[in-house]
Order: structure tokens, then sequence, then C-alpha cells
């Protein structure tokens, strides 16, 4: 295996590589616990030099890691707020039931102190940050060849980022949602919905409430599932418990209330070297704990789920340490079967006061 290949500057680059971890030193804060990564991330953009790729390699490279260091900023005022990422048609009109329900939905998350994600753009888009308002909104726009605006609520606000990529787009769409809601929609919606479930079902993203919202006694998402259960599930090519990681509802309160469901104990999640840690606001009872372990044995590769009361500070930082935690090692294979095991969690009668 080259140098290249195994993460390495090549044996030439010595001299390189201190001055690499000489420059990651000094222009990161004293003690900060990412300054190996930084040093990373400054030899990729070495390598990336001394093998001198071609001048469109090197602009893709350039802009993703600008509009990636431009969205952390951006995004770091709003850290501590929970946030939804709300999808839809473009195309829907004012007059439209369901423009109505969006709008709705946007109200009724930012009276709930969620903040609306959106591509900032018409239709759905306009009608939940319309509902949310300004304040209570973020716009991820998307560059294009021909003029492309933002809707009325997002124009001029400095709450709206705009992507040239958009793979970036997608990313932080996913990355900063505490929960996803999706109105009917086309081809994107459809693609948005299908590749969502795709990542959490196969771990690549975390573990959030995704809630398919129609208008009442609409068929649109019922078909969906439908037609989910009948050829996908039937002929085994999703677990039956796939189902789970999706809620349909018919209004926006009861959107909102499966949003505050998720995280009435559930707060966070991540993954300890091959431990599996789930952070909760309230410890469980051993009774919970015993139901716990009867019922969801299968999700352990070995061992048991333990309770600890708090974590490390070093690992969880200031903010999280002294939340009680589930730890097991999880087998990272059924997505479904774990957001029950966070529907238990969250019932208040398994709690510790």
């Amino acid at each position: 295996m080259d140098d290249h290949a195994n993460g390495n500057l090549p044996a030439s680059g010595d001299a390189l590589a201190a001055d690499l971890d000489a420059l990651a030193t000094r222009i990161t804060p004293a003690g900060s616990a990412n300054v190996e990564l930084y040093r990373e991330m400054l030899a990729t953009v070495a390598r990336m030099a001394q093998a001198d790729r071609n001048r469109w390699d090197a602009k893709i490279m350039l802009q993703t890691l600008r509009e990636l260091e431009r969205a952390f900023a951006m995004l770091d005022r709003f850290r501590h707020r929970r946030k939804v990422t709300v999808f839809g048609s473009a195309r829907t009109q004012p007059g439209h039931p369901v423009y109505a329900l969006a709008r709705e939905l946007g109200e009724t998350l930012a009276r709930h102190d969620l903040m609306v994600i959106t591509g900032a753009g018409g239709g759905i888009m306009a009608a939940a940050h319309e509902g949310a308002g300004r304040d209570n909104s973020l716009g991820f726009n998307i560059t294009l060849p021909f003029e492309q605006s933002a809707n009325a609520v997002m124009k001029g606000s400095d709450n709206l980022l705009s992507f040239h990529f958009f793979f970036l787009r997608k990313l932080f769409f996913v990355k900063e949602a505490d929960a996803l809601v999706l109105c009917p929609g086309g081809f994107g919606t459809l693609d948005e919905a299908l590749e969502v479930i795709t990542l959490i079902q196969t771990g690549k993203s975390p573990l959030v409430p995704v809630i398919l919202l129609d208008e009442p006694h609409g068929t649109f998402w019922q078909g969906l599932l439908d037609y989910i259960q009948q050829n996908l599930d039937s002929n085994g090519y999703i677990l039956s418990s796939d189902l789970n990681l999706m809620r349909l509802v018919h209004d926006a309160e009861s959107a909102a209330r499966e949003i505050d469901r998720f995280y009435a104990n559930y707060h966070s999640s991540r993954w300890l070297q091959d431990q599996f840690v789930v952070r909760m606001r309230h410890p469980l009872s051993e009774a919970a704990l015993a139901h716990l372990n009867l019922q969801f044995s299968d999700l352990c590769k070995h061992g048991d789920i333990q309770q600890q009361p708090a974590g490390d500070e070093l690992v969880d930082g200031a903010e999280l340490h002294e939340l009680p935690r589930l730890t097991f090692a999880f087998s990272g294979r059924n997505a479904g079967r774990l957001r029950e095991l966070l529907d238990v969690i969250n019932q208040p009668q398994h709690w510790l006061s």
C-alpha cells in the first residue's frame, strides 16, 4: 500500500509533516482536542498539492472546503436550538390545502421552539417559512446558472446559506435536522424521503423522527407506505421493523407532538469505540432497565444494556457528560428496533424522578 493510500505523507515529506504539526498547533486554540484532526486536514491538502491534481479536481476541493467552513460558522449560532427540516413540492400553490398545512406546520414548530429548515424556495418551503417567521427559519438555497431567488421570508436574511454543490446542501439538510417532516411532492421529495430512511437504516445518519405529513384523508404518503409494505416488506427486501422509522400524521400539531415525544427523555447518541451510547435526560428505574434487557437483547452483539449515571467530560464535553446514559454493544443492524427501544425510554413511567 502506498503512502497516499494509507493517509501518510511520503517519506521525503518528513520535514513537511513536521511543519504541518507545528502549523496545526500554532493556529489551533490552546487545549483544543482537535489539533490532530486539523493536522490531518492540512496533510490532505498537502498530498493534493504534491500530486498536483488537475485544476477541476483542485477547484472542487477548494469550493467544498469553503462551503463547509462557511456553513459551520453560520450554523454555530444555532447549535443550541433543535431544528426540523421540511421537504415538499416547490410547485404547491398558496391556495392548495397542503400549502396551508405547511404554513400551519411552520407556525406550530416555532411555537414548540423548533427552527424550520427548507431549501428556501417556493411552494411548501415558502409556506413553512411563512408560518415559522424569519427568526425561526433557516434557508439552504442552491446556486444555479439561471436566476435562483430565495422566497420572500428568507431573501436578504442572515439565516440564508447558498450552496454551489447539491451534495453539500443535502448533507446539511440531514446533518442539522433533529427531525424531518416530508409533505407531498415530486421526484425530489421522494428522493429525500428514501435517502433519509436509507441513511438511518444503515447507521450513516443518527436516528431522528421522520414524519410524513399529509392533509386529512390524503392518500399521498399512505400510498407509498402501502407500496413499501406490499412489495418491499413482503418480499423480505427490508426488515418489517424498518417501517417504524416513519410516522404518518395528518395535522401540524400531531407532527410537533411526535417530535416532542421523541425527545421526552432521549437526548442524543454516539458510538464510543464498540459501544453505542444513548444519552437521556432522566435515568431509568431498575425495572425499566430489566425490561429493556429482556425485550431488546437482540440489539446487543454481546453482553447486556447497562446504565451509567454520567459520562466522561473529556469525551462528551461540559454540556453532555452529566447526562445519564445507556451503553451496549449495538449490532447496528436494526434501526427500526432501536427506534422501539427509544420509544420505551421516552415513556415517563420508566423514569426516576
